[in-house]
């Protein structure tokens, strides 16, 4: 089966399609600092949104992987003026809805809505700052969550690799 085109609505976030891989950095108040791998993957079926699927995994200090961390899957969808909206679901009983918006290669994301089950830990908002940056895609995530304000919590670099 062919590729589909690109919905002309995902034009102003059509740079973020494809595989990406790479590295970054994580803590937060409550845990220990940590290296992490990550890999991203934006793809369409030619309607007016992109899927999104999310694996992060704990690296040891030679940059192997020890164990699995976060995923996170959802879709992106643009909206008018260069507005977005993002829906997430996570494997840890929350799910969330950002809205942001997109500004020639940043986008800017914070939760409108978070939703959690009843055993999922305290959490209740984020903001994240996506950038294509001399062709890697950076990342920043704050959360707020178990009694904390919004915090720097990750950021990463990832390379195009798909």
């Amino acid at each position: 089966m062919e590729e589909p085109e690109v919905h002309p609505d995902l034009e102003h976030i059509a740079f973020l399609l494809g595989r990406w891989e790479g590295a970054g950095v994580g803590g937060y108040p409550t845990i220990e600092s940590f290296n992490f791998g990550q890999e991203i993957e934006f793809g369409h079926n030619g309607k007016p949104f992109l899927s999104y699927v999310s694996r992060t995994w704990l690296l040891d200090d030679a940059g192997d992987r020890v164990k699995p961390l976060a995923m996170e899957s959802g879709y992106w969808r643009p909206q008018p003026d260069r507005q977005i909206e993002v829906v997430l679901a996570h494997p840890t009983g929350v799910v969330e809805v950002y809205v942001g918006e997109v500004v020639f290669h940043k986008i800017e994301l914070q939760t409108d809505v978070v939703a959690r089950t009843a055993s999922a830990k305290e959490y209740t908002a984020g903001h994240r700052l996506y950038g294509l940056v001399n062709g890697n895609l950076m990342w920043a995530y704050e959360m707020a969550a178990v009694g904390h304000p919004l915090t720097d919590h990750m950021s990463a670099e990832l390379k195009k690799v798909a």
